[in-house]
Protein backbone atom coordinates (compact mmCIF):
# COMPACT_ATOMS: atom_id res chain seq x y z
CA UNK A 1 0.00 0.00 0.00
CA UNK A 2 1.06 3.58 -0.63
CA UNK A 3 1.65 5.76 2.43
CA UNK A 4 -1.56 7.30 3.71
CA UNK A 5 -1.48 11.11 3.73
CA UNK A 6 -3.87 13.87 4.67
CA UNK A 7 -4.79 14.04 0.98
CA UNK A 8 -5.76 10.35 1.07
CA UNK A 9 -8.12 10.94 3.98
CA UNK A 10 -9.54 14.13 2.48
CA UNK A 11 -10.36 12.17 -0.68
CA UNK A 12 -12.12 9.54 1.45
CA UNK A 13 -14.32 12.30 2.86
CA UNK A 14 -15.16 13.59 -0.60
CA UNK A 15 -15.88 10.10 -1.93
CA UNK A 16 -17.90 8.98 1.08
CA UNK A 17 -15.41 6.23 1.96
CA UNK A 18 -15.01 5.30 5.62
CA UNK A 19 -11.63 4.59 7.19
CA UNK A 20 -10.46 3.27 10.54
CA UNK A 21 -8.02 4.41 13.20
CA UNK A 22 -6.57 2.55 16.19
CA UNK A 23 -4.84 4.01 19.22
CA UNK A 24 -1.62 2.05 19.75
CA UNK A 25 1.72 2.63 21.41
CA UNK A 26 4.46 0.30 20.18
CA UNK A 27 6.23 -1.10 17.13
CA UNK A 28 4.94 -4.68 17.13
CA UNK A 29 1.29 -3.64 17.20
CA UNK A 30 1.96 -0.90 14.66
CA UNK A 31 3.12 -3.59 12.25
CA UNK A 32 0.03 -5.72 12.83
CA UNK A 33 -2.26 -2.71 12.45
CA UNK A 34 -0.61 -1.92 9.11
CA UNK A 35 -1.06 -5.50 7.95
CA UNK A 36 -4.78 -5.27 8.76
CA UNK A 37 -5.15 -2.35 6.37
CA UNK A 38 -5.93 0.28 9.02
CA UNK A 39 -5.06 3.68 7.58
CA UNK A 40 -4.38 5.72 10.72
CA UNK A 41 -2.67 5.07 14.06
CA UNK A 42 -3.26 7.39 16.99
CA UNK A 43 -0.46 7.51 19.52
CA UNK A 44 -2.84 8.64 22.22
CA UNK A 45 -2.21 10.09 25.64
CA UNK A 46 -4.63 7.34 26.64
CA UNK A 47 -1.38 5.48 27.23
CA UNK A 48 -1.43 7.12 30.65
CA UNK A 49 -4.41 4.98 31.59
CA UNK A 50 -3.81 1.93 29.38
CA UNK A 51 -0.07 1.44 29.90
CA UNK A 52 0.84 3.50 32.96
CA UNK A 53 -2.15 2.77 35.18
CA UNK A 54 -3.21 6.37 35.85
CA UNK A 55 -6.88 7.29 36.25
CA UNK A 56 -6.67 10.08 33.65
CA UNK A 57 -4.46 11.32 30.82
CA UNK A 58 -3.29 14.36 32.81
CA UNK A 59 0.01 12.85 34.09
CA UNK A 60 1.28 12.00 30.59
CA UNK A 61 4.34 14.03 29.57
CA UNK A 62 5.80 15.06 26.23
CA UNK A 63 8.69 12.69 26.94
CA UNK A 64 6.19 9.83 27.20
CA UNK A 65 4.50 10.86 23.98
CA UNK A 66 7.72 11.18 22.02
CA UNK A 67 8.96 7.78 23.25
CA UNK A 68 5.82 5.96 22.13
CA UNK A 69 5.55 7.93 18.87
CA UNK A 70 9.09 6.86 18.00
CA UNK A 71 8.22 3.24 18.80
CA UNK A 72 5.12 3.28 16.60
CA UNK A 73 7.00 5.00 13.78
CA UNK A 74 9.63 2.25 13.77
CA UNK A 75 6.95 -0.39 13.22
CA UNK A 76 4.87 1.62 10.78
CA UNK A 77 4.76 0.93 7.05
CA UNK A 78 2.00 2.97 5.43
CA UNK A 79 -0.46 4.25 8.05
CA UNK A 80 -0.71 7.92 8.95
CA UNK A 81 0.52 8.51 12.51
CA UNK A 82 -1.30 11.05 14.67
CA UNK A 83 0.08 11.92 18.10
CA UNK A 84 -1.61 13.61 21.04
CA UNK A 85 -0.21 16.82 22.46
CA UNK A 86 -0.34 16.17 26.22
CA UNK A 87 -1.92 18.17 29.02
CA UNK A 88 -0.92 21.86 29.21
CA UNK A 89 1.73 21.59 26.49
CA UNK A 90 -0.28 23.83 24.12
CA UNK A 91 -1.78 26.36 26.54
CA UNK A 92 -0.15 29.11 24.47
CA UNK A 93 1.05 29.21 20.90
CA UNK A 94 4.75 29.20 21.75
CA UNK A 95 4.37 26.06 23.88
CA UNK A 96 2.28 24.42 21.17
CA UNK A 97 4.98 25.01 18.55
CA UNK A 98 7.62 23.43 20.79
CA UNK A 99 5.42 20.42 21.54
CA UNK A 100 4.35 19.88 17.95
CA UNK A 101 7.95 20.12 16.76
CA UNK A 102 9.01 17.38 19.19
CA UNK A 103 6.18 15.05 18.14
CA UNK A 104 6.71 15.56 14.40
CA UNK A 105 10.44 14.96 14.78
CA UNK A 106 9.62 11.79 16.74
CA UNK A 107 7.76 10.43 13.72
CA UNK A 108 4.21 11.80 13.83
CA UNK A 109 2.54 12.95 10.62
CA UNK A 110 -0.13 14.97 12.46
CA UNK A 111 -0.81 16.21 15.98
CA UNK A 112 -4.09 16.21 17.90
CA UNK A 113 -5.19 18.85 20.38
CA UNK A 114 -8.26 19.07 22.60
CA UNK A 115 -10.45 22.15 22.76
CA UNK A 116 -12.72 24.60 20.98
CA UNK A 117 -12.44 28.01 19.42
CA UNK A 118 -9.74 29.20 21.82
CA UNK A 119 -7.34 27.00 19.82
CA UNK A 120 -7.92 28.72 16.48
CA UNK A 121 -4.85 30.95 16.56
CA UNK A 122 -2.65 28.06 17.68
CA UNK A 123 -3.97 25.80 14.92
CA UNK A 124 -3.38 28.48 12.29
CA UNK A 125 0.20 28.93 13.47
CA UNK A 126 0.92 25.19 13.46
CA UNK A 127 -0.57 24.62 10.03
CA UNK A 128 1.35 27.56 8.59
CA UNK A 129 4.48 25.98 10.04
CA UNK A 130 3.83 22.69 8.25
CA UNK A 131 2.15 20.74 11.07
CA UNK A 132 -1.16 19.05 10.17
CA UNK A 133 -3.66 19.31 13.04
CA UNK A 134 -6.59 17.22 14.22
CA UNK A 135 -8.90 19.12 16.59
CA UNK A 136 -10.66 17.12 19.32
CA UNK A 137 -14.06 18.25 20.67
CA UNK A 138 -16.85 16.77 22.76
CA UNK A 139 -15.53 14.83 25.73
CA UNK A 140 -11.96 16.07 26.03
CA UNK A 141 -10.24 13.76 28.53
CA UNK A 142 -7.56 16.25 29.53
CA UNK A 143 -10.39 18.47 30.87
CA UNK A 144 -12.00 15.66 32.88
CA UNK A 145 -11.71 17.59 36.14
CA UNK A 146 -13.35 20.67 34.61
CA UNK A 147 -16.10 18.56 33.03
CA UNK A 148 -16.80 16.75 36.29
CA UNK A 149 -16.04 13.30 34.93
CA UNK A 150 -16.24 11.33 31.70
CA UNK A 151 -19.65 12.53 30.53
CA UNK A 152 -21.38 12.72 27.16
CA UNK A 153 -21.22 16.26 25.75
CA UNK A 154 -23.72 18.12 23.57
CA UNK A 155 -26.91 16.63 24.91
CA UNK A 156 -28.84 19.90 25.18
CA UNK A 157 -29.52 22.41 22.40
CA UNK A 158 -27.03 25.01 23.63
CA UNK A 159 -24.16 22.53 24.04
CA UNK A 160 -24.87 20.99 20.63
CA UNK A 161 -24.79 24.41 18.98
CA UNK A 162 -21.53 25.24 20.75
CA UNK A 163 -19.94 22.05 19.41
CA UNK A 164 -21.09 22.91 15.89
CA UNK A 165 -19.78 26.47 16.18
CA UNK A 166 -16.46 25.17 17.51
CA UNK A 167 -16.15 22.64 14.70
CA UNK A 168 -16.76 25.21 11.97
CA UNK A 169 -14.30 27.67 13.55
CA UNK A 170 -11.61 25.00 13.94
CA UNK A 171 -11.95 23.97 10.31
CA UNK A 172 -11.67 27.60 9.21
CA UNK A 173 -8.54 27.95 11.37
CA UNK A 174 -6.90 25.16 9.39
CA UNK A 175 -7.67 21.89 11.21
CA UNK A 176 -7.53 19.08 8.65
CA UNK A 177 -9.42 16.51 10.74
CA UNK A 178 -11.97 16.79 13.54
CA UNK A 179 -12.32 14.10 16.22
CA UNK A 180 -15.55 13.94 18.23
CA UNK A 181 -15.73 11.91 21.44
CA UNK A 182 -18.86 10.93 23.38
CA UNK A 183 -21.26 13.12 21.43
CA UNK A 184 -24.87 12.18 20.59
CA UNK A 185 -25.02 10.52 17.19
CA UNK A 186 -27.42 13.12 15.79
CA UNK A 187 -25.12 15.98 16.83
CA UNK A 188 -22.04 14.30 15.34
CA UNK A 189 -23.91 13.65 12.08
CA UNK A 190 -24.91 17.32 11.87
CA UNK A 191 -21.33 18.42 12.43
CA UNK A 192 -19.92 15.96 9.89
CA UNK A 193 -22.37 17.23 7.28
CA UNK A 194 -21.34 20.85 7.94
CA UNK A 195 -17.61 20.19 7.42
CA UNK A 196 -15.51 19.53 4.34
CA UNK A 197 -12.76 17.86 6.40
CA UNK A 198 -12.85 14.22 7.57
CA UNK A 199 -14.33 13.51 10.98
CA UNK A 200 -13.36 10.72 13.37
CA UNK A 201 -15.81 9.42 15.95
CA UNK A 202 -15.47 7.57 19.22
CA UNK A 203 -18.83 7.21 20.88
CA UNK A 204 -20.19 9.65 18.29
CA UNK A 205 -22.37 7.46 16.10
CA UNK A 206 -21.87 5.96 12.67
CA UNK A 207 -22.11 9.07 10.47
CA UNK A 208 -18.52 10.23 10.89
CA UNK A 209 -15.93 9.62 8.18
CA UNK A 210 -13.88 7.35 10.44
CA UNK A 211 -13.90 5.56 13.78
CA UNK A 212 -11.20 5.14 16.41
CA UNK A 213 -10.86 2.68 19.29
CA UNK A 214 -8.05 2.03 21.71
CA UNK A 215 -6.26 -1.19 20.75
CA UNK A 216 -6.58 -2.77 24.18
CA UNK A 217 -10.32 -1.99 24.30
CA UNK A 218 -11.11 -3.53 20.92
CA UNK A 219 -9.13 -6.64 21.91
CA UNK A 220 -11.31 -7.08 25.01
CA UNK A 221 -8.56 -6.37 27.55
CA UNK A 222 -10.48 -3.69 29.44
CA UNK A 223 -12.57 -5.31 32.20
CA UNK A 224 -14.93 -2.30 32.24
CA UNK A 225 -15.32 -1.21 28.62
CA UNK A 226 -17.15 1.97 27.70
CA UNK A 227 -20.51 1.84 25.91
CA UNK A 228 -18.89 2.67 22.56
CA UNK A 229 -16.44 -0.28 22.67
CA UNK A 230 -16.90 -3.58 20.84
CA UNK A 231 -14.71 -6.58 21.61
CA UNK A 232 -13.51 -7.78 18.21
CA UNK A 233 -11.66 -10.75 19.70
CA UNK A 234 -14.94 -12.53 20.42
CA UNK A 235 -15.30 -13.64 16.80
CA UNK A 236 -11.62 -13.85 15.90
CA UNK A 237 -9.01 -16.61 16.05
CA UNK A 238 -6.11 -14.18 16.38
CA UNK A 239 -5.25 -10.58 17.13
CA UNK A 240 -4.49 -10.06 13.44
CA UNK A 241 -7.94 -11.32 12.49
CA UNK A 242 -9.59 -9.08 15.12
CA UNK A 243 -7.79 -6.05 13.71
CA UNK A 244 -8.91 -6.95 10.18
CA UNK A 245 -12.50 -7.48 11.34
CA UNK A 246 -12.48 -4.07 13.01
CA UNK A 247 -11.15 -2.36 9.91
CA UNK A 248 -13.72 -4.06 7.70
CA UNK A 249 -16.59 -3.35 10.09
CA UNK A 250 -15.78 0.35 10.06
CA UNK A 251 -15.41 0.52 6.27
CA UNK A 252 -18.69 -1.32 5.71
CA UNK A 253 -20.57 0.75 8.29
CA UNK A 254 -21.28 -2.19 10.58
CA UNK A 255 -19.50 -0.52 13.49
CA UNK A 256 -20.53 1.33 15.49
CA UNK A 257 -23.98 -0.23 15.86
CA UNK A 258 -26.82 1.58 17.68
CA UNK A 259 -25.86 -0.05 20.98
CA UNK A 260 -22.47 1.67 20.82
CA UNK A 261 -23.86 5.20 20.40
CA UNK A 262 -25.42 7.91 22.55
CA UNK A 263 -28.74 9.66 21.92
Amino acid sequence: MKPVTINTLQQHKQDGIRFSCIAAYDAIFARQINQAGVEMILVGDSLGMVLQGHNSTVPVTITDMCYHTQAVARGNQHAMIMADMPFMTYSDTKSAVITATALMQAGAHMVKIEGGQWLCDTISTLVCGGVPVCAHIGLTPQSVHTLGGYKVQGRNKEQAQQLLDDAIALEKAGAQILLMECVPASVAARIDKALAIPTIGIGAGAQTTAQVLVLHDMLGLNPQPAKFVRNFMLDADSIQQALSHYNQAVIEGEFPAPEHTFK
